[in-house]
């Protein structure tokens, strides 16, 4: 029997303000524990929530990015439970009335175009942090407060694969936006997802379980995959499927069960009291409407159609915002725009991997990069000689003053390599022989030598050309 399967994805991100949802608090993620607080986090009687602005404006970017209907009164409510993690025993949310809905993101497939509702996305306050050690818990509340968007998918995502590029997607997204930094490692992007199968084709959902907290991409894939086979390989013993919330194990690539769930909890929502509702204006929301910056899908085609770079290198630079960035702030004076993003997407980029650096602080500016690029297109310099150079280069530093210093400028005067081609044929007489005899690899020997004589400065274009005509007049 064959099984579909049915996924909804939970994605909590944290907004990159200066302070809290409602408290005007700082907040860093390698700050010393608990040192990011106030009184409201804490809850100290006689503190109220105050709701931070630009925390609003980002989670409206957000909804305008993912195309979702906007609810210009902003209402928020307590959900009431008492854990450790909010010091106040609940947390304000939006249970009712989300800020926007019925949005949707598209993402690729092998069947083409794809497009992936979303339910809602609403706004909240994060919890602290709790550390459980053998014999005791430790709770650092610096993120307690901090304010998060929840985007909620609907189930529309049918594999691991494709759950992952919903979630590449949403973090591209939100990373343009400068929305949030999205770093699943830091736990700033947290993802839950639900899966069921089913039988293929049946209008009857599976029982749904949930695997919480997923912090990469990779490990979503991997939890999805395994969790969908585990599925189906219980429904095929005849087992039941338990509702329940799993937690997905790296070491061993399987999830694992965390709580059983035998009915929804009663969190008694009701309307937040401290906290009138907000109308936002028309004027308010054209603003963050018109101002939104340039979304990664809009950026590729404009690089396609203005630097004519194609799919794959276009959606290899807006892969990272920071390398896309570094892209644009040097392409206009770069001669050959589809060089200088190969010199940034392959040697620069493994250039700055190999050192445990990003291109945020590159060794070399964007400006000499398209320099170094330049001189590669005018047969100043080798394509040898420039990795040789990305190595040498400070970020102020002229590579082509750094060329001359090292004796690196490309020989190619016509003459002068005729001169050198025909020293190498003289001192290897045989490959003639079998060059006549068909042995065509002689030819790239001879280059190889010429390149040698001239201590790599040779223009090998040129040197090649130069061979060739040689040896047909022999």
């Amino acid at each position: 029997m064959n099984y579909d399967t049915v996924i909804g994805i939970e994605i909590h991100i944290e907004l990159k303000t200066n302070s809290k949802m409602f408290s005007g608090a700082p907040y860093s993620f390698k700050a010393s524990a608990n040192t990011c607080t106030n009184e409201i986090d804490l809850a100290l009687p006689g503190s109220l929530p105050c709701v931070n602005k630009q925390a609003v404006v980002k989670a409206l970017q957000a909804c305008y990015a993912l195309n979702l209907e906007i609810d210009p009164l902003i209402r928020f409510d307590r959900k009431n439970y008492y854990y450790s993690d909010l010091p106040k025993g609940f947390q304000i949310t939006q249970q009712f009335h989300p800020l926007g809905k019925n949005g949707y993101v598209n993402i690729e497939t092998e069947e083409g175009v794809k497009k992936i509702r979303i339910n809602r996305i609403h706004m909240e306050e994060d919890t602290a942090k709790q550390f459980h050690l053998r014999s005791q818990s430790l709770i650092d509340y610096n993120r307690a407060g901090v304010p998060l968007i929840e985007v909620v998918s609907e189930p529309d995502i049918s594999s691991g694969e494709e759950a992952g590029k919903y979630v590449e997607n949403l973090k591209q997204i939100v990373e343009y936006l400068e929305v949030s930094d999205a770093k699943m490692e830091e736990g700033s992007m947290r993802c839950d997802i639900n899966i069921s199968v089913k039988e293929e084709g049946s209008s009857k959902l599976g029982t749904k379980v949930e695997i919480k907290n997923l912090n990469s991409i990779a490990n979503i894939v991997t939890a999805i995959e395994y969790e969908r086979q585990r599925q189906i390989d219980a429904l095929q013993k005849g087992e039941v499927i338990l509702q329940e919330t799993r937690r997905f194990d790296e070491k061993n690539n399987v999830t694992t069960s965390m709580r059983k769930k035998e009915g929804s909890v009663d969190y008694k929502y009701f309307p937040e009291p401290n906290i009138f509702p907000i109308r936002l204006s028309e004027d308010f929301l054209n603003e963050v409407k018109n101002n939104l910056p340039e979304l990664p899908e809009a950026k590729a085609k404009r690089f396609k159609e203005d630097y004519q770079l194609n799919d794959y290198d276009a959606s290899l630079l807006i892969s990272n915002k920071a390398m896309c960035s570094y892209f644009e702030e040097g392409v206009k004076q770069a001669n050959n725009p589809k060089s200088y993003c190969n010199l940034i997407t392959s040697e620069l980029a493994g250039l700055l991997a190999k050192n445990s650096l990003d291109f945020e602080n590159s060794s070399i500016s964007a400006n000499n990069l398209a320099k170094l690029s330049n001189m590669v297109e005018d047969n100043k310099i080798s394509g040898k000689q420039a990795k040789e150079l990305l190595t040498l280069i400070d970020k102020d530093q002229d590579p082509e003053v750094l060329a001359k210093e090292k004796g690196m400028e490309q020989l190619s005067d016509d003459g002068l390599i005729l001169d050198l081609v025909k020293q190498v044929i003289n001192e290897n007489p045989q490959s003639i022989i079998d060059f006549k005899n068909g042995k065509t690899h002689v030819q790239g020997f001879l280059v190889g030598q010429v390149m040698k004589k001239s201590q790599g400065k040779a223009d090998p274009r040129k040197a090649a050309q130069l061979v060739a005509q040689e040896l047909a007049k022999s």
